[in-house]
């Protein structure tokens, strides 16, 4: 049974291993790149609000999952590469097989890397956001007993109106006589929440460009041709 060697050649798993090469290390580039970035601005923002530093570990979960992805495919590119046959040495894997493995690796791992710049980007920007507001609300909380200072109260009233709004702020506990503290309290409770649950949003879709790219190229890899089916099926 003689093989089509124009359809076949020799440097026809070259291309297929690029493709391995092009979706492993692209994706792991896309993470590194939005590991470091949300990293530093995860490890700036723990200085001045550090009990926030394991929520904020969401885009370096999101960019690592990017890696993942692109081990993947090349898993599966790597098992769909034929190798020659070692009693005739003849070559079946083909040009079209070889080209269809490397535009599915460069679709995974371009879409990982532009995935990870995103969530990096993004990921740095959300987390200086949200340390900036919890900073600002612990500032907020403690502005009465400045004022109160400064009009000449008694150290015990400071105290007292101290520990009110840390009871408010941390339990839940009002022990004041207005309603206006705690209303304004979770105002800007909710306001944390919402930026919180903001950053989660964007990192979830900056995150799926790299989905749609793994699930685009899983299409793309399945689309193969090796040389001698024809024979076989006559």
């Amino acid at each position: 049974m003689a093989l089509d060697y124009d359809k076949c050649p020799a440097f026809a798993s070259f291309l297929g291993y690029m493709g391995v090469m092009a979706s492993i290390v692209f994706a792991n580039i896309g993470a590194a790149i939005g590991t470091s970035k949300a990293g530093v601005g995860i490890l700036r923002a723990g200085v001045s609000t550090p009990g926030q530093v394991w929520r904020n570990l969401i885009p370096v979960v999101m960019a690592g999952v990017n890696g993942i992805y692109g081990l993947i495919l090349s898993v599966i590119l790597v098992g769909a590469i034929t190798r020659p046959d070692v009693a005739t040495n003849e070559n079946k894997y083909s040009l079209y097989t070889g080209f269809a493995h490397l535009a599915a690796g460069l679709c995974c791992g371009l879409s990982g890397l532009g995935s990870g710049i995103c969530i990096g980007i993004a990921g740095d920007a959300a987390v200086e956001a949200c340390g900036e507001f919890d900073v600002n609300l612990r500032k907020s909380e403690f502005s009465p007993l400045n004022a109160l200072s400064e009009d000449g109260t008694d150290s015990t009233d400071e105290l007292d109106v101290m520990l009110q709004k840390m009871a408010k702020s941390r339990c839940g506990i009002d022990h004041s006589i207005g309603g206006d503290g705690v209303s304004g309290d979770k105002k800007k409770a909710a306001g944390a929440d919402k930026l919180f649950v903001t950053m989660v949003l964007i990192q979830v879709f900056a995150g799926n460009i790299a989905l749609y790219g793994l699930i685009a190229s899983i299409i793309i890899s399945q689309q193969v041709y090796y040389c001698g089916e024809d024979d076989l099926q006559d």
